[in-house]
């Protein structure tokens, strides 16, 4: 990770949990998301996740309702939740597309 990527995930209150040279995964409080690294280096976001009681989940829409699935577990997401999920997205994307400038 670059000095500049890693300033900006900082602005954004986001960490850099591990790497490889295929997988980045970054977290903000219980956000979780992975980046998949480019031929070029770069980062593209990939999945985005919230830890819940039950391990990690991933929001799913059905007929309109959010809902956070994991392995064996779902329930309704809240509207705080969603939001969190869409906010931590947003940045990242942010973050990682000033990276490939």
């Amino acid at each position: 990770m670059t000095p500049e990527l890693e300033a900006r995930l900082q602005r954004f209150g986001i960490g850099l949990v591990t790497e490889s040279p295929a997988v980045s995964i970054f977290a903000r409080e219980n956000c979780i998301a992975m980046a998949g690294r480019g031929p070029t280096g770069s980062l593209s976001l990939g999945s985005t996740g919230i830890l819940t009681d039950q391990g990690l989940a991933y929001l799913v829409w059905r007929e309109g309702q959010a809902w956070l699935a994991g392995k064996g577990s779902e329930l309704a997401a809240t509207p705080e939740q969603v939001e969190a999920i869409r906010k931590f997205s947003e940045d990242l994307e942010v973050a990682l597309q000033l990276e490939e400038v």
